[in-house]
């Protein structure tokens, strides 16, 4: 204190003090400075500006900016006075330099003061640069370290040193918090700042070189200044697309830096309802993200607004909002069940909205309300009570809607109610007399259902699958000694459904199907019950019923299912199934009889598979293998009984929505299906009886499980073979079949493009019911996109195995260039492989298509999924090789199967894997290979033609090769020929051909930048190419001149005239002195075409095609435009008398005068000009 009464009484004599600066000099004083007390020099550096000289600043400042290199605690007082004094321009930027260097060494409580200088003292030229070095230097992480002592001080201090660590840790959050504050002013009040910060985020690539800093930033931009709100989100949805700030990043930021997020959560929240309106998974997640940490790091106010925009997505009708919303509830009920229970009565608000949910969404929100109503029992008592009388309600409805989420409901609620018992007796949670109240909370749901189950055996099945899904899901953490596993009489009915009543040998064991669904007819049922005084089930609960048994049995016997294994090999009861020629004598009573017997056997088939298709011995796999072949065996029947039955409809295999509308339709042949935009053809067709495609008849299929994939891992061997082995001894090897593998196939690409296509955002009409998509779906959509490509990438050996195998078959097939020898081949074998090679190239596709891979996290995924194909290839070679070389190694793999391409769906969906499997774009070499295939389907070669121009090193020149070489091949080729070089070329596919090069053409020339003064003649040479493809490709008009060759000359011709006159004629103007020769070709060469497009404006009026005749206004202004252009251009040039205008004669295609318009021929075309004049030309 008395040094600084001394300084201050010192100071305040400053005519004193400025006399000791004039005598002793300025450098001189700042020397003896460095030995003064810290408040001295900080009292004298302060001083400064209010002394010095305007002549002596500079001098001062450079030694203040040595001064501040040193590290002294001397930052704040330096900084202070080179703020205030007048520097230039140059020396300015020497001091913000020196500032930037100590950024990364200078003390935390300095550093908001030290950025504020930087920012103050930043001219927009230097803007982006200054602000890339400014957040390379600030780290973050220094200030989260006395956080981490702080967690550690805990275990091993005592409670004083972790009290200094709290006040040390809230020192460094309120330094933090300063820093941001003096951002957001510059960012405020300097419009050059955020827009700088912003490009130097932007420009920065390297996954490494983001940061926490750049995240709050660019929050911190979106909170402050709307101006720049667009770009902010543009970057920010970019780097999250490239994997740049992953989701691991926000959770940093919000754990280390919540008070000073805090501010923006307006805009946080805001950016997470955008994010969930994306497209990209990647982009949704992070936005789902965001509001879990908003959730977990704010005040109440702010989880309070968390959940209202989480339950406004929930009832928006947008499918992916309402999906992802609920995962996100979820999450928060399972991590902060009691911070969430203070917001459940807005959570409870869903049940409002419920008729716009789909079953699995149901379970999602009852899950929810029921962790919250039996998390605490006081809290969510009323929870309880609400979701009971809802569920009562629903029970008691007799809409099918209203019962069916009423028993999703109740079962959900037990298994809620269950799973706390479970963890109660573990005295983990609750109280033990708490099991009593739930038990008699489950006997009230179970009296409810059990009514309601009566009524219908629909709402009974749908009571089994509850059930069973329950328990799959739940698996290990349920009490199956409640009440509501426990009625095995009312669960199991199996008395009724099996024969299994004194003899339990295989032999005795039968399904009773056929009496089963004859008693279940009208008519019949009640003379049974009255004479037997039994209870007859449905024979629709059958298959529901075994899904419960089996997975309560394995959960029982923890897997293991020998108790009911004997259903996997016991006979099932049907009629006689030989219906060749005897369809026709049926009467539609018995047609449809046996059509409903047929869906039955086969839904329980699928059952079985789904149940035992895990059993590693091998005679259960003989087994398994034998109920697949019987399901081929009797979808071919069941064809057959359909094509024969028109209208029938067959009885629900899923009961958790509402039954398809309408009537399944029936084809005999020719497309099936759409996927992806794309026909997918199958040739079923067998003399005298033709087949009804069982596609549209998907929904009345019980669902097969991922699991049952795994019988995949078995090979390829004939039918006759598999007949021969099907009971061998254990030793042997089973193995599938074509048609078995078929069938698997086909249901895979089913589920993989259900989940790992992007879905469709489009919103759902209000008031309009729960979509029916999901049917047949029901066990996959509780899995995510992650677990099913999980699923698949395992089974990429068997895949692989068997699409070598088809390799293998159409090589020998197909010898002599793809020509078949049809006295020798099997038909119905070829096609029937000819389908499982499509279906395998689709599977593969869909998977390297899953815009997933694109997540940092699913890198690994990635990697082994490319490792696999690459094995294939270098055996033991692969686990080491960087992501790059697997790529090329898994492109070659496929590659090579190109040779055996059996049709045009296959070698479309080849090509789509190619380019799914490649991230960078394809060589011309590995897109050439698309040329040489010879088909001439011609969607497949439009799409072909665009690949191959899109990827290929040079548009310009890979356009001139077709145009020069191919075209003259075809012209010189008989009728029916193609041009030898490109063997897809064809009069037929010439249009095709031609409007992919004129719109390859006029894209290519869009993409060269407008001319500038200082431009090179590169770009002239690149429009000189440009103009001669042109040139070439109108003229081809001559000799190919149908209708759709006119129309593309006419609309493509006019957009590469306009696309000339703004990016090619500013070149020529600059141009013009230096490259006169070559500018006066290229006009000379562009006239032609023009005259050329002039005669077909001409040929359209004439034939009064209207579908030509509504390109030509258009096209003839601008092509007026062009000759106005030429001489606006001259005139620059100073060469305005080389320009004349004449009268252009009609004439047609050919060139040849129109006489009909002879009157005009007496016009001399006085465009033929002297050697240097533009022969420019417009119609009057």
């Amino acid at each position: 204190s008395d040094k600084r009464t001394l300084t201050q009484g010192g100071l305040e004599n400053e005519g004193v003090f400025e006399e000791l600066l004039r005598a002793s000099g300025i450098v001189l004083k700042l020397t003896v400075t460095n030995v003064s007390p810290v408040p001295i020099q900080h009292d004298i550096i302060t001083s400064l500006p209010e002394i010095l000289e305007d002549s002596q600043q500079n001098e001062v400042a450079r030694e203040l900016s040595c001064l501040l290199k040193q590290g002294r605690r001397l930052t704040v007082p330096i900084l202070d006075a080179l703020s205030r004094l007048d520097l230039d321009a140059e020396l300015l930027a020497e001091v913000r330099q020196s500032a930037m260097t100590i950024v990364p060494s200078v003390k935390l409580e300095d550093l908001p003061v030290l950025v504020k200088f930087i920012l103050h003292n930043v001219k927009a030229a230097d803007a982006v640069e200054v602000i890339s070095d400014l957040r390379k230097s600030l780290d973050l992480s220094s200030c989260v370290l006395p956080l981490q002592m702080l967690g550690s001080q805990r275990k091993l201090k005592s409670q004083a040193q972790t009290s200094s660590s709290m006040s040390q840790m809230t020192t460094s959050q309120n330094c933090v918090k300063v820093l941001f504050d003096v951002i957001k002013l510059a960012v405020r009040f300097q419009k050059d700042i955020s827009e700088a910060w912003i490009k130097a985020i932007e420009n920065s690539t390297s996954v490494s070189d983001h940061k926490v800093l750049d995240l709050i930033v660019l929050l911190l931009i979106h909170s402050t200044n709307s101006k720049n709100r667009k770009q902010t989100e543009k970057v920010l949805r970019s780097k999250i697309r490239l994997g740049c700030m992953p989701e691991q990043l926000m959770q940093n930021a919000f754990q280390n830096h919540s008070m000073v997020i805090k501010d923006f959560f307006p805009s946080i929240l805001s950016l997470a309802q955008m994010f969930l309106h994306s497209a990209h998974l990647a982009v949704v997640s992070f936005g789902s993200c965001m509001y879990k940490q908003a959730f977990a790091f704010f005040d109440s106010y702010c989880q309070q607004e968390v959940v209202c925009a989480l339950v406004t997505h929930v009832c928006s009708g947008n499918e992916t909002e309402l999906d992802i919303s609920l995962d996100v509830l979820t999450d928060l009920v399972i991590q902060h069940t009691s911070l969430l229970m203070r917001y459940a009565t807005f959570v409870k608000s869903i049940l409002d909205s419920m008729q716009k949910l789909n079953p699995c969404q149901i379970r999602k929100l009852f899950y929810i309300l029921s962790m919250l109503a039996f998390s605490q029992r006081q809290e969510g008592s009323y929870i309880q009570d609400d979701m009971h009388m809802v569920i009562r309600k629903w029970l008691s409805s007799s809409v099918p809607s209203h019962r069916q989420m009423g028993i999703i409901g109740a079962v959900t609620m037990m298994g809620s109610m269950a799973l706390k018992r479970n963890e109660a007796d573990g005295g983990s949670l609750e109280r033990p007399e708490l099991s009593i109240e739930c038990d008699g909370q489950l006997s009230t749901l179970l009296d409810l259902v059990g009514f309601c189950c009566e009524q219908a055996p629909e709402v009974l099945a749908l009571y089994y699958d509850e059930l069973a899904n329950l328990i799959e899901k739940q698996k290990g953490n349920l009490d199956l000694h409640l009440s509501v596993f426990s009625c095995s009489s009312f669960l199991f009915p199996v008395k009724s459904l099996y024969n299994l009543d004194e003899d339990e040998t295989q032999g005795a064991i039968a399904i009773n199907l056929l009496p089963l669904v004859s008693q279940s007819e009208p008519g019949r049922v009640a003379d049974e019950t009255s004479s037997q005084r039994k209870r007859v089930v449905s024979p629709i609960c059958l298959s529901p019923c075994f899904r419960l048994l089996r997975l309560y049995t394995g959960e029982q016997n923890n897997g293991s299912l020998e108790e009911i294994d004997a259903l996997l090999g016991c006979p099932l009861y049907l009629t006689d199934l030989e219906v060749e020629g005897k369809l026709d004598s049926l009467s539609k009573q018995e047609r449809e009889f046996l059509c409903l017997l047929l869906f039955y056997a086969l839904n329980w088939f699928r059952e079985v598979v789904n149940a035992f298709c895990q059993q590693q011995d091998p005679e259960m796999k003989g087994k398994v293998l034998t109920r697949l072949q019987n399901i081929t065996e009797l979808q071919n029947v069941l064809g057959k009984c359909l094509a024969a039955t028109p209208g029938y409809i067959p009885p629900p295999a899923t009961f958790d929505s509402e039954a398809p509308e309408g009537v399944p339709s029936i084809n005999a042949g020719g497309p099936v299906r759409k996927r992806n935009g794309k026909e997918s053809f199958t040739a079923e067709k067998e003399a005298g009886n033709p087949l009804a495609h069982l596609q549209s008849y998907r929904p009345y299929f019980r669902e097969l499980d991922l699991e049952v994939f795994s019988v995949l891992h078995c090979g390829l061997l004939t039918k006759s073979i598999l007949d021969t082995e099907m009971h061998t001894e254990a030793s042997e090897v089973v193995q599938l079949g074509p048609a078995e593998l078929c069938f698997l196939l086909d249901d895979l690409c089913w589920k993989l493009e259900r989940v790992l296509t992007p879905g469709s955002t489009r919103r759902v009409p209000f008031l309009k019911e729960r979509s029916n998509k999901d049917i047949g779906f029901a066990h996959l959509c509780q899995r995510s996109p992650k677990e099913v490509a999980v699923c698949v990438v395992q089974l990429l050996k068997p895949l692989c195995n068997h699409m070598e195998n088809m390799h293998n078959y159409f090589q020998v097939i197909l010898p002599n260039q793809g020509v078949v020898d049809e006295s020798e081949l099997n038909i119905q074998e070829y096609q029937l492989m000819s389908s499982c090679y499509h279906q395998l190239l689709l599977t593969f596709r869909l998977l390297f298509a899953w815009n997933g891979f694109s997540q940092h996290e699913n890198s690994s995924l990635l990697r082994s999924a490319l490792q696999v194909l690459a094995d294939r290839l270098k055996p033991g070679e692969t686990e080491f090789l960087p992501l790059e070389e697997l790529i090329s190694e898994s492109f070659q793999y496929l590659l090579n199967f190109q040779q055996s391409i059996p049709s045009f769906q296959c070698a479309f969906i080849l090509t789509q894997l190619l380019m799914a499997v490649s991230e960078k774009p394809m060589t011309a070499f590995s897109a050439r290979f698309v040329f040489v295939l010879s088909f001439a389907y011609k969607p497949w070669v439009t799409s072909l033609n665009d690949v191959y121009l899109e990827h290929t090193d040079n548009i310009l020149k890979a356009i001139e090769e077709i145009s020069s070489v191919g075209v003259p091949e075809l012209i010189n080729s008989a009728k029916d020929g193609c041009s030898s070089t490109y063997p897809t070329l064809s009069r037929q596919t010439f249009p095709v051909f031609f409007r992919v090069m004129m719109a390859q053409l006029e894209s290519s020339v869009k993409s060269i930048p407008a001319g500038k003064p200082s431009d090179s003649s590169e770009k002239l040479l690149k429009w000189n190419i440009a103009v001669r493809n042109f040139h070439i490709l109108i003229n081809l008009v001559k000799v190919f001149d149908s209708r759709p060759v006119l129309s593309i000359c006419l609309k493509y011709g006019r957009l590469f005239v306009e696309a000339f006159l703004k990016l090619a004629m500013p070149l020529l103007d600059h141009s013009f002195k230096k490259h006169r020769d070559d500018v006066q070709s290229l006009l000379k060469t562009l006239q032609l075409s023009t005259r050329q497009l002039h005669h077909m404006c001409g040929h359209s009026k004439i034939h009064q095609d209207l579908s030509l005749t509504n390109h030509v206004p258009l096209l003839k202004k601008s092509l007026e435009q062009f000759v106005y252009r030429v001489k606006a251009m001259l005139a620059f040039n100073h060469c305005q008398e080389a320009f004349w205008v004449g009268i252009l004669k009609n004439r047609d295609l050919q060139g040849e005068e129109i006489l009909s318009q002879a009157s005009a021929a007496q016009e001399e075309d006085s465009a033929e000009g002297s050697e240097d004049s533009v022969d420019s030309t417009v119609e009057v």
